[in-house]
């Protein structure tokens, strides 16, 4: 039940991390309570409870990840085939409207694996998933408010619950913090997340809002710590001949720490980051998936680039000294 310090961590004292059972059960009885549980969110549920109980094991005992990864496929299935919440177009992204069946549950898996798995990695500093995750779900809830009509608005239920029990954890999580969310929390909140980008990128096919069929870039830019994150540690193990999934400390918060930031001011800064990314997507929506897309990668490229120069310069300064 308790968090060991190692050469990964960041934490120097051993600390509680099953705050993800405190946050499940903040969002599990406000929802039910509260909620409309239709267009899918039941399902949701049901898959929140299977990620629940695997994220409980792993943080209990530690389990490998193909059974953690076993446990998202399941999940994934329940809202894919019994509420049929999947992407089933790229809205034009590469000239490519309608997917075929097979292909849209293809890509749902992955989107939903990807997502739920970034929303973990993030996970490395105190306060930091649970600051971006806020973001996050805001930024989707309020549009589900605006303009998710009868299909979609009740999942702004799902934002404000997750708000909840996030605010009721953060109050504890911050540094220096006393309990961590563990893998009980950053599953759960990354499997919210991933449903709650679905179906904000199909509102686009089927409400008036104000992206036209720019949403999935917009949900792209939504997420981009946690994606840019993920995609840039993966690519950087690759790139040194490591498997993707061998932990280190390339995280982008352990680039910013380097750099002499402390744990509170790192966390505000990648808040400010997300939220900075989300301004432009928004307000730049009407240049479309390709352009946003496009703009995205190369900011991307251009962060990854100063990140890396910033580690070289660094580890020559101390060896230097």
């Amino acid at each position: 039940m308790l968090d060991l310090p190692n050469k990964r961590t960041v934490h120097a004292l051993l600390t509680p991390r099953l705050g993800g059972v405190a946050i499940f059960a903040g969002f599990m009885s406000a929802l039910t309570i509260f909620a409309d549980l239709g267009n899918g969110i039941q399902q949701l549920l049901a898959g929140c409870i299977v990620l629940f109980f695997v994220g409980l094991k792993d943080d209990l005992v530690s389990i490998s990840p193909a059974k953690k990864l076993v446990g998202q496929l399941l999940a994934t299935g329940i809202v894919m085939f019994m509420a049929d919440i999947r992407i089933t177009s790229f809205q034009g992204i590469f000239g490519i409207h309608e997917l075929p069946d097979g292909i849209s549950y293809a890509f749902t898996f992955l989107a939903i694996a990807g997502i739920t798995n970034a929303i973990n990695l993030i996970d490395g500093l105190d306060g930091l998933a649970g600051s971006i995750v806020i973001i996050i779900v805001s930024t989707f809830g309020y549009y589900f408010y605006q303009y998710g009509g009868a299909a979609f608005g009740n999942y702004v239920f799902v934002s404000i619950c997750v708000i909840g029990g996030m605010l009721g954890f953060l109050r504890y999580n911050f540094h220096k913090a006393t309990i961590f969310m563990g893998d009980t929390g950053s599953l759960l909140c990354g499997f919210i997340v991933s449903v709650l980008t679905i179906q904000f990128i199909q509102m686009g096919l089927h409400t008036d809002q104000p992206f036209g069929s720019a949403n999935p870039s917009v949900a792209a830019g939504i997420l981009f710590v946690p994606l840019f994150d993920t995609l840039r540690v993966f690519a950087v193990r690759v790139l040194n001949g490591t498997s993707p999934f061998t932990p280190d400390k390339n995280h982008i918060h352990h680039r910013i720490l380097a750099m002499g930031f402390q744990q509170i001011s790192t966390v505000l800064l990648l808040a400010l980051l997300n939220l900075v990314v989300i301004l432009f997507v928004i307000n730049f929506s009407d240049l479309g998936n390709t352009l946003l897309i496009a703009g995205l990668v190369a900011f991307s490229l251009l962060l990854s680039v100063f990140l890396g120069t910033y580690r070289s310069r660094s580890a020559q300064q101390r060896v230097a000294s």
